[in-house]
């Protein structure tokens, strides 16, 4: 049966195609559809010849075998083989060629996308928003030639995205999905900030300045733990920048979020009373380093700071951290203190009276 191989190889290998995964494709499919035409035989291959532009599909029947004492169910024989070629397989045999060539089309490209984007997890790219009719819910990213997908799980509340518009996104995932290469980007996760900073931060890059936690809560504030790696560096003035220039730079990226920029510490008391910033702890108890407990004390005029809206900058500290912390009034803390001395006090005098 005529077959223009020596044509769909060529076109093959202008994608990139070997001609061996062709032909290992194309017989497999040519082989399949003949076990679909009547009478085909159980036993078959296919036998591709370039040269002649033709193909042979080489069938075998089984021949039964008599049951034996030691083998009362045996396995029947295969025949010789015949050229079993169907003579009305040429339309099929054409329709499965497209199908073979535009799969492994589709295939290929599906490789190339994924090899250029494979090294991109966990970075940031930059591409243009494309608005899909049919997918209300997520935005269509244009990255190149290439679309990747920013789904409403990974958006910040309240951010709205322009068709058109250029936008700064962090690579999530790179994946074969059911349709093809599925590339997610998000604007909310806490390492676009990072990376954003990292376009700004030449200290960052350089590695004499470490960014060691961060804490978000996406469209409405963040908070970084900063420390120096080389002396006489400044690690919060590295990234804030002359005139606050940085750190502006990185919250006009992220619409105008509100950043603080803490030093982290390997002490957790100072650590803590850090991450509450901008609130000042006049001091931090940890209750249990095994369950990660801590009270930090706070001057009652900075209680409302320390907590924050609704809670946003107490939660944030802790999530920067790692640890649960209690806030307590200084002022109370310290009367209860002095109550309790007092009380020792007049004991102690008691008991000398006696």
């Amino acid at each position: 049966m005529e077959l223009d191989l020596a044509g769909i190889h060529q076109l093959a290998a202008g994608q990139g195609i070997d001609a061996e995964t062709l032909d290992d494709a194309l017989s497999e499919a040519l082989r399949l559809a003949y076990l679909k035409t009547p009478h085909a035989a159980k036993h078959a291959r296919v036998e591709l010849d370039e040269r002649a532009g033709t193909f042979t599909i080489w069938a075998q029947d089984e021949i039964p075998v008599e049951p034996t004492e030691d083998d009362p169910h045996p396995a029947p024989k295969l025949g010789e083989e015949y050229d079993d070629t169907p003579h009305d397989f040429g339309r099929l045999a054409a329709a499965t060629a497209r199908q073979v060539i535009s799969q492994l089309f589709r295939k290929a490209e599906d490789d190339r996308v994924l090899g250029a984007f494979a090294g991109q997890k966990g970075k940031l790219i930059t591409g243009i928003v494309q608005q899909d009719a049919k997918d209300p819910s997520n935005v269509h990213i244009a990255v190149g030639d290439v679309e990747a997908l920013l789904p409403r799980r990974e958006q910040v509340p309240g951010e709205r995205y322009r068709h058109g518009e250029r936008l700064r996104v962090y690579v999530v995932n790179v994946s074969r999905g059911l349709r093809g290469p599925e590339i997610v980007v998000s604007r909310s996760h806490p390492e676009l900030v990072r990376r954003l900073f990292e376009r700004e931060v030449p200290e960052l890059v350089s590695g004499a300045v470490s960014i060691m936690a961060i804490a978000r809560e996406a469209g409405a504030r963040t908070k970084i733990a900063v420390k120096a790696n080389t002396d006489g560096v400044n690690p919060k003035g590295a990234l804030i920048g002359p005139a606050g220039s940085r750190v502006r730079a990185v919250m006009e990226n992220l619409g105008h979020e509100k950043i603080d920029i803490v030093d982290w510490s390997a002490d957790p008391a100072k650590f803590v009373a850090s991450a509450l910033s901008p609130a000042v702890a006049t001091d931090v108890q940890v209750i249990s380093e095994k369950n990660k407990t801590a009270i930090a004390f706070i001057h009652d005029d900075q209680l409302s700071l320390a907590i924050g809206k609704e809670g946003q900058n107490a939660r944030l500290a802790a999530k920067l951290t790692g640890w649960k912390i209690g806030i307590e009034s200084a002022e109370q803390h310290k009367a209860k203190l002095a109550a309790e001395r007092a009380a020792e006090d007049g004991a102690s005098q008691s008991a000398e009276n006696k």
